[in-house]
C-alpha cells in the first residue's frame, strides 16, 4: 500500500539536462514507484510543478570542531536534511579541537565512531587526515577495517594554526617528538595514498587525497601587514590576510608533489579566488596524466566581503571580494569539471566511495552569472 503521493513533480536526476514531469509514490518511508498517472495513496500531496531533486551529498562538512561531537553530529546533520542533504562526509583529524587529542588512528577513529553513533539524522561518514608517520603507516588499515578511502592535507597547519598565526605547531597538532607537519610530511602523504591505490587497484577509483590550498608563511606575513596597516576591518581585512596568491602558491606546490609522487587523484578543496582558480587550471593542464578535481563551495559562490553576514562569514579559506566570486562563478559554468559543496568549514556501514562519485547539482545564480546549469563532479 502507498502510503504519500507527491503529484505534478518536476524530477531533476543526474542522466538528464532537463527536469521529468512524473509522480512520485513512497511506502514506508521509501520510494516505491516514479512514474506518470500513479494512484492509490492513502494521502496525496500535489507538487505544484516544483522541481524534486534526489538527496544531495554534501563531501566536505567539518563536524565537531566548535562544540563536542555527539552535539555536532545532531545539530549539522538536522542542518543538511532541512536543505535536502541526505548524506554527509565530514572531515576528522587528530589535534587542537575536533577531540582534543592525538594518537593512532586505530585508538582515535573508534571513538569518533562512538560518540557520533545514533546522533545524525542523515547518512554519513568521515574523511581522515594523516597527521603524522605512523598515520601514513595506518592508511591500509583505515581502508581494510574501517571502510574509509579518502584523505586531507591542510597545508597551511605548518606554520598556521585554525585561526591564526602558530609557534607551536607540535602543541597544535599533538605531534610525535621530532615530527612536522611541513612539505615534507605532505610529499610522504601522497607516496602512502598513491602505494595504496596501487596495492589495491579494486580500490584505485575511489581512494582519494584532499588538500586545503593556503601557504602559512605568506599567511602569517600578511596577517601582520594587515594588522599594522589598520585600513581594513572586518571580513575584508580578513581575506586581505589570507590573500589569494597564497592559495594559488600552495596548489601548485600540491601539484608538483603529486606529479612527483605519482599520485594520479587530487582533490583541490574550496578554490576561493580566481588567482586559486587560475592556478588549478594551469597545473592540470601543465599534468594532464593527474585527475585534479576542483571543488568550489556554495558560501565562496554566494556570498563576497560586502554581503556575507559578518563574524558568521569568518571561514577558511575566506570569502573573498565580488571580483573573485564572479570568477569563480566563470569557472563553475565553464566546461571544466568542478565539484560544489557546502563545506562549513566513511565510516563503517556507509558508502564511503560516494565522496568523490560524480553527482550534478544546481542552485540560483546571482544575475550576473552566465546562464548554465552548474557543476558536474
Amino acid at each position: 500500500m502507498t502510503d504519500l503521493l507527491l503529484k505534478n513533480v518536476r524530477i531533476v536526476t543526474p542522466d538528464r539536462d532537463d527536469p521529468v514531469e512524473a509522480d512520485i509514490a513512497l511506502a514506508d518511508g521509501r520510494i516505491e514507484r516514479v512514474g506518470l498517472g500513479l494512484s492509490g495513496a492513502a494521502e496525496v500531496i500535489d507538487g505544484g510543478g516544483r522541481l524534486a531533486f534526489p538527496g544531495v551529498v554534501d563531501a566536505h562538512q567539518h563536524w565537531g570542531i566548535y562544540n563536542p561531537l555527539p552535539a555536532d553530529a545532531a545539530s549539522e546533520s538536522r542542518a543538511s536534511a532541512q536543505g535536502g542533504v541526505t548524506t554527509a562526509l565530514t572531515y576528522m583529524r587528530t589535534g587542537q579541537y575536533y577531540l582534543n587529542r592525538g594518537g593512532p588512528y586505530a585508538e582515535f577513529f573508534p571513538e569518533v565512531l562512538a560518540q557520533a553513533e545514533g546522533r545524525a539524522y542523515v547518512d554519513y561518514g568521515f574523511h581522515l587526515a594523516p597527521m603524522s608517520g605512523a598515520h601514513i603507516a595506518e592508511l591500509p588499515e583505515l581502508v581494510e577495517r574501517f571502510g574509509v578511502p579518502s584523505f586531507k592535507i591542510f597545508m597551511f597547519y605548518g606554520g598556521h594554526g585554525l585561526h591564526g598565526r602558530s609557534d607551536d605547531q607540535r602543541s597544535f597538532l599533538m605531534l610525535p617528538e621530532g615530527e612536522r607537519y611541513d612539505h615534507a610530511h605532505f610529499e610522504f602523504v601522497m607516496r602512502g595514498v598513491e602505494a595504496l591505490r596501487r596495492a589495491r587497484p579494486d580500490l584505485a577509483g575511489e581512494i582519494s587525497l584532499s588538500l586545503h590550498c593556503e601557504t602559512a608563511e605568506i599567511m602569517t606575513a600578511y596577517t601582520r601587514l594587515v594588522e599594522e596597516a589598520g585600513e581594513l576591518r572586518g571580513l575584508a581585512a580578513y581575506s586581505a590576510s589570507r590573500p589569494p596568491h597564497s592559495e594559488g602558491l600552495a596548489v601548485f606546490v600540491a601539484a608538483y608533489l603529486a606529479h612527483e609522487t605519482g599520485l594520479a587523484t587530487v582533490n583541490l578543496l574550496h578554490l576561493s579566488s580566481a588567482k586559486a582558480m587560475d592556478a588549478a587550471v594551469r597545473m592540470a593542464a601543465t599534468f594532464p596524466e593527474i585527475d585534479f578535481r576542483r571543488e568550489v563551495t556554495i558560501g565562496h559562490l554566494l556570498a563576497d566581503v560586502s554581503t556575507a553576514a559578518g563574524i558568521g562569514g569568518k571561514v577558511n579559506p575566506p570569502i573573498r571580494p565580488r571580483a573573485d566570486v564572479e570568477a569563480l562563478w566563470g569557472g563553475t559554468c565553464s566546461a571544466a569539471p568542478w565539484t560544489g559543496w557546502s563545506a562549513t568549514t566513511p565510516a563503517a556501514g556507509t558508502r564511503p566511495s560516494s565522496a568523490n562519485r560524480a553527482t550534478t547539482c544546481s542552485w540560483p545564480r546571482p544575475a550576473s552569472a552566465a546562464p548554465s546549469t552548474c557543476c558536474p563532479a
